[in-house]
């Protein structure tokens, strides 16, 4: 049972961000009218923090967010005046390197004192490489051993756990490195009020409710917007999210009033359905949650309570996403346009294919696409009652050396003067690819630690 003492109590939660890149400003609309006792930015996808990974390689100052400057000199000003802590993992594969330029833009900005906590723990590269042989894919079953290319990064998925050890040692700002996307938002209503961490239930209520903001303003409106299907209002303007949470678990989803987009029962389905593969086994770090007697009430103007979020023991094992450089990719587009332009793509995927031949290009996978014809539903898209007038044609190459890749990318770009009549300038880009894996580790061999810094 929550405690008492928090009965009554509502705990605002706001959701600054949920990729890398996302907008500045909403979070900064969120810091300064949502009343937020929590500003949460969740910026890191499966290959984000193997990317940073790979940035530290070459610059052991970066590996960071690369926003994590804009996105504070904007909205801490706010924070600090309303009280607002902040929890993030944009520390990436860096969060010491985070926490040393949070605290510069403290001093900068005179917000002192605060206190910036660095999580560490989640990089798991070392056992992973020592343990190949009996770590086995998600993906196949297959040992990562089995892996050809260079690994370069293994994070572990950690839980709230780690986040409510720095909130306990007084952190104003929490730095992580990968963490469940949800677990950012679970801790706040863990620590606040005084959640048990085997209380399966609440902690799957609490999840619940996390997941639902942990995409950010999906759940207000972006990515639901189908015009003449599902209309909504003021999409440029839309407002990110935040959690109004009881003690109980009773969790509320809302936005800023007068800001763009909307929250209703609608929205807040399709949000709950995403990337769910069992709704009654939902696997995180924290909690097993049961989403199958979740209800959605609207309860206002964009106003949805969320009750009924069910949780089962946290699993003993976490998930470690595991980076690898695994060759390189040749990509190139060429337009035709006017009457016959499908045919003389057809002749130009036609031409490229035997230089290839000729030329010896040794790839792994060629796809060639016809954008706007069928390069997303391919044989099942719909048949045209009339031919195009324009179709874009891409190809893309996957081969183990660079230079088939670049080989690929130039035989397109010669089609000009050299295929087909009619067509645009090609555009043409090389690059390594950095696939990602997953594998299962004991929970027990994470060792994680926090770093205080206090900024005067």
């Amino acid at each position: 049972m929550a405690n008492d003492a928090h009965s009554g109590r509502v705990l605002r939660i706001g959701a600054g961000a949920s990729y890398a890149g996302d907008r500045i400003g909403p979070a900064t609309e969120l810091a300064k009218h949502a009343k937020l006792d929590y500003l949460v930015y969740e910026t890191l996808a499966e290959r984000t923090i193997a990317l940073a990974q790979l940035q530290r390689l070459k610059n052991p100052d970066a590996g960071y967010n690369e926003l994590l400057a804009d996105r504070f000199y904007s909205a801490l000003p706010h924070c600090r005046q309303h009280g607002t802590r902040v929890v993030t993992n944009m520390g990436a594969a860096n969060p010491l390197g985070a926490a040393k330029r949070t605290a510069e833009i403290i001093r900068d900005l005179q917000l002192g004192p605060m206190k910036v906590a660095a999580v560490l723990g989640d990089d798991v590269l070392d056992y992973c490489l020592a343990h190949r042989d009996e770590l086995k894919l998600m993906e196949n079953g297959q040992s990562l051993a089995t892996l050809e290319g260079k690994i370069v990064s293994a994070n572990a998925y950690l839980g709230a756990d780690v986040i409510i050890d720095a909130l306990r040692q007084g952190a104003d700002i929490v730095l992580t490195g990968r963490v469940g996307d949800c677990s950012l938002f679970l801790a706040p209503m863990i620590h606040e009020f005084g959640w048990k961490m085997d209380d399966w239930n609440l902690l799957g209520k609490g999840q619940t409710g996390a997941d639902m903001v942990e995409c950010g303003a999906n759940v207000s409106g972006g990515f639901f917007a189908d015009p003449g299907y599902k209309e909504v209002p003021d999409l440029g303007n839309l407002g990110y999210p935040y959690l109004e949470v009881e003690a109980d678990g009773t969790i509320v989803v809302t936005k800023v009033a007068g800001t763009g987009g909307l929250i209703n029962r609608a929205t807040c389905t399709e949000q709950m359905l995403y990337e769910i593969h069992d709704p009654a086994n939902y696997i995180t770090p924290d909690v097993v949650v049961d989403f199958t007697n979740v209800t959605l009430d609207e309860i206002g103007p964009d106003r949805v309570m969320i009750k009924g979020g069910r949780g089962k023991p946290r699993p003993a094992q976490l998930k470690v996403s595991v980076g690898i450089l695994e060759g390189w990719i040749g990509e190139a587009m060429i337009t035709y346009a006017g009457l016959g332009c499908v045919e003389r793509a057809q002749l130009a995927e036609k031409v490229v294919r035997q230089r290839l031949q000729i030329g010896g290009v040794n790839l792994q996978e060629l796809r060639v696409d016809y954008l706007g014809v069928n390069a997303l539903h391919r044989e099942a898209s719909l048949p045209r009652k009339e031919a195009p007038y324009e179709v874009c044609l891409r190809f893309a190459g996957r081969a183990r050396e660079k230079r088939d890749a670049v080989k690929l990318a130039n035989e397109v770009e010669t089609l000009v003067g050299k295929g087909p009549a009619s067509s645009s300038i090609p555009t043409k880009v090389v690059r390594e690819v950095l696939a990602i894996y997953s594998v299962l580790v004991p929970r027990d061999i994470i060792k994680h630690e926090v770093i205080m810094t206090a900024v005067i």
